[in-house]
């Protein structure tokens, strides 16, 4: 066994102890959420709970979880995310294919104007007026109107264009077409690329809040904007009719707390187990010719 010398051993300490502060400085604000979402009214309206609640208070969840809205948005926001995920990979798959091929014709440009997208943008307001001008009110229209992203396209390119060339050439002399050579070769060898572009666009239309808020209407909302609005409803019953807060048996902070414990729990649930992928992608690529 090979046997550590001293300043090998006082790196590995100093590393693992910077790993373990900042893993435990991540973990933090999670845990404050958790612990004041159920602990008792005054001790969170108070601020004076850090790491253990004062007592198992569930009164807020109870709340959330007779809203009927709430049950409409976290539905909403799993249509948008699903639905709206498995566009935008459609449409990253297909054009990073298009894109990393050097007999594309005018593929130069094509990838230029790509790039260029992410250099210089329209802004908000322009973008805006285009989502209103072509009918983007629903759900549907908004999936199709979001489904575009350059730097995920990008990301795919680079991967394909790493694949070798020799195994497309033997496919092609075997008859197989461009679409069986994508779903045959392309998308298996490069699983763990696709998989971690499909967690960033998941990841995004499960927190999109600020085009949702804009567009979509009130039926319509995802969960982000909902517990925006109802937080906002609530403070303000509760400002108005100091009573409520007795009723109730929760502070405004509580709810705040327990929408946002809900909104995270399918993120937490999905993402270590996809965590294989993201640690497999360094890997794309490692065609030996």
């Amino acid at each position: 066994m090979k046997r550590l010398d001293r300043t090998e051993i006082i790196f590995k300490v100093i590393s693992y102890a910077l790993l373990t502060i900042f893993a435990l400085a991540c973990l933090y604000p999670f845990l404050y959420i958790l612990v004041n979402s159920i602990s008792s009214k005054d001790a969170t309206a108070n601020a004076t709970i850090n790491f253990l609640p004062d007592t198992f208070n569930i009164a807020a969840y109870q709340y959330a979880f007779e809203q009927k809205r709430f049950w409409l948005a976290y539905c909403n926001s799993f249509f948008i995310t699903i639905y709206g995920t498995l566009v935008s990979m459609l449409v990253a798959i297909c054009g990073a294919y298009a894109l990393s091929k050097k007999r594309l014709m005018f593929g130069r440009g094509f990838n230029f104007m790509l790039v260029f997208t992410m250099w210089f943008n329209a802004g908000m307001i322009p973008t805006y007026q285009n989502f209103i001008r072509f009918g983007v009110s629903n759900m549907y229209m908004f999936i199709v109107a979001l489904g575009f992203n350059a730097f995920n396209i990008i990301l795919l390119r680079n991967y394909f264009s790493s694949i070798s060339s020799e195994i497309e050439e033997a496919a092609t002399i075997d008859g197989a077409t461009e679409f069986q050579i994508l779903t045959k070769i392309y998308v298996p060898m490069s699983k763990s690329s696709i998989v971690t572009v499909a967690m960033f666009y998941a990841v995004a239309r499960w927190n999109g809040y600020l085009w949702a808020q804009m567009i979509l209407v009130e039926d319509d909302y995802p969960l982000t904007v909902y517990i925006r609005r109802s937080v906002e409803d609530v403070v303000k019953q509760m400002e108005e009719d100091p009573t409520i807060m007795n009723k109730y048996n929760f502070s405004t902070f509580s709810v705040r707390y327990a929408f946002i414990v809900c909104s995270i729990i399918p993120i937490i649930v999905i993402y270590p187990k996809l965590q294989k992928y993201f640690a497999a992608g360094v890997n794309v690529g490692g065609v030996k010719e």
